[in-house]
């Protein structure tokens, strides 16, 4: 029998080494800051969030955020709004690099994807931290498995959702009678209608977004898509998409010379009547463009027949805030079922909410339920099964490859 110390081995494996992982479990748990003293810490602190501030009722909500975070808190934010969200990932990129490794410029983040792919592999990222929210357990995580796996990166409590995206795309029944519902017959109606269709140009999200959907249905390796990019089937595996981007091009609004700049000026496209379909990433933007007078009353919204991309977005606290309890504090506000049906609501911005009604109190639960649909929202069965986002190193090889195409 093997000795230790003169135990058995039996009895360490089995009594004394669990009796001193627990003790040292309940030792570290113990010396975490209770949730009260974070709160405690958090006012009177400035966060510094940054998030792209290319839409006018995201910003609107998040000056609501703020103002409630002031009252509640005493926690002051400066909205940092930034046209491409990798520019911050950079910038704190750069601190590490200078060994700036406190009193960053940064303090909470709007980012998902290839952002966070980046910010995790480099350690940009305080954490893990958004299972310890309060508001955490709110969060549906069984069937919105977007909330754990981000563009197939696991969060592991690096990130807090706080919103969803599913790629809808926009028309006007009066105008467009049988949309399409394949990229084959996205391409027939381009060449049927010429300059009445356009994407926005990569890298904007809504563009990158239109390549990785045609790409996921006409690739015959989709499965390969879930992976990180490899330069040596890379090719194959795209060729598909480029032979469709070039077949549709001289199609498009303006021949294909000239690509909106971002989503928004996507949807003033439609809206000026120039285009006849149109595409968001918000399932609920066209019923909140059409509250606000934008858009006509009579647009709809409809998905692919094969499915369309959906994904979950996010907020993170870099490693380096000089803010960390008031970014967290927050990040669990964010995830109140407050602050979750307000986002929601089409009058407001209409984000999805990524929390589990079932999960919520009756009155809670009300705050959703009391919501109307907007007229051009799908229900959830309408919107049927998402299609998962390819892992997030496709991202930036797909738009440099599309910009040594297309740009000019």
């Amino acid at each position: 029998m093997v000795r230790l110390g003169g135990l058995s081995d039996r009895l360490w494996r089995y009594v004394l080494m669990p009796l001193a992982i627990l003790l040292v479990a309940s030792a570290l748990k113990a010396a975490e800051p209770r949730w009260e003293e974070i709160e405690k810490t958090a006012r009177g602190q400035t966060v510094y969030w940054n998030g792209w501030g290319g839409d006018e009722k995201a910003n609107a909500y998040i000056a609501w955020v703020s103002e409630q975070v002031k009252a509640r808190y005493g926690i002051t934010i400066q909205h940092v709004k930034v046209g491409d969200i990798a520019e911050t990932v950079s910038r704190i990129l750069a601190e590490k690099y200078a060994n700036r490794n406190e009193k960053g410029a940064v303090d909470l983040l709007w980012l998902n994807g290839e952002n966070f792919h980046t910010m995790k592999g480099n350690g940009l990222l305080f954490g893990p931290f958004s299972e310890k929210l309060p508001h955490y357990p709110l969060v549906d995580t069984i069937t919105i498995p977007s909330t754990t796996l981000d563009f197939t990166e696991p969060v592991e409590g690096m990130e807090v959702p706080w919103g969803k995206a599913h790629l809808v795309f926009i028309y006007d029944p009066a105008q467009l009678q049988n949309p399409p519902k394949t990229v084959a017959e996205l391409m027939a109606y381009a060449k049927a209608h010429p300059g009445r269709f356009a994407y926005p140009e990569p890298p904007d999200a809504l563009g990158s977004t239109f390549l990785k959907q045609v790409l996921i249905e006409l690739t015959e390796q989709r499965e390969a898509l879930q992976a990180p990019v490899a330069e040596t089937t890379f090719g194959a595996v795209t060729a598909p998409l480029w032979g469709w981007l070039d077949e549709i091009r001289p199609h498009l609004w303006r021949q294909g010379q000239a690509f909106p700049k971002s989503a928004p000026a996507l949807r003033q496209l439609l809206a000026d009547g120039e285009i006849d379909l149109a595409f968001s990433l918000n399932p609920n933007e066209a019923s909140a463009e059409i509250e606000k007078g934008n858009l006509r009353n009579t647009v709809r919204t409809y998905v692919l027949s094969g499915g369309t991309i959906a994904n979950t977005h996010f907020v993170a606290i870099p490693y380096n805030s000089s803010a960390k309890e008031g970014a967290q504090v927050i990040a669990n506000f964010l995830l109140s079922p407050e602050a979750q049906a307000r986002k929601l609501d089409p009058t407001i911005w209409g984000d999805p909410t990524v929390l589990g009604l079932e999960k919520l109190t009756p009155a809670d639960r009300e705050r959703f339920t009391t919501l109307k649909r907007g007229v051009a929202t799908l229900s959830p069965s309408e919107l049927a099964t998402p299609l998962p986002e390819p892992h997030p190193s496709w991202v930036e090889r797909l738009e440099t490859a599309w910009r040594a195409r297309y740009s000019r």
